[in-house]
């Protein structure tokens, strides 16, 4: 059985939509096995998936194969997620404070942001695509 990347994506319950999966592959949000993929790329058991999703990059290993959005309980049977725990510890820190996560820790009274710092401040704040667990 052969399924798109975008559909899988969708019927994994990894993104909300699959209008939304087939543009974070068109964006190159998504590699499949460390190369960039088109929404239409064939999957097949055992395929490594990364999703930047910032400030980390989750990764999902291919357990099974759907075409067809299934419950979230049967869909834990499709997919693992094989993400590093380092990027799981930056999350969690990244929510507690995403400056530091960012910059480092900052000096009280160091000022305010450079213009740099602050467009990357705001890439990290834009709308994100990826549903949270």
């Amino acid at each position: 059985m052969e399924t798109r990347l975008d559909k899988w994506l969708w019927a994994a319950r990894i993104f909300k939509t699959r209008g939304i999966a087939s543009d974070s592959c068109k964006n190159g949000k998504v590699l499949l096995n460390g190369v960039g993929a088109k929404p239409s790329k064939i999957v097949s058991e055992g395929d490594i998936i990364e999703i930047k999703q910032p400030p980390i990059v989750r990764k999902y290993k291919v357990k099974g194969l759907g075409v067809k959005r299934v419950s979230a309980k049967l869909a834990v049977g499709l997919v693992e997620d094989i993400t590093p725990i380092e990027e799981l510890d930056k999350l969690r820190q990244f929510r507690k404070d995403p400056v530091s996560v960012i910059f480092g820790y900052r000096e009280k009274g160091a000022g305010r942001p450079s213009k740099k710092e602050r467009r990357d401040i705001d890439k990290l704040f834009e709308r994100s695509d990826v549903e949270e667990d």
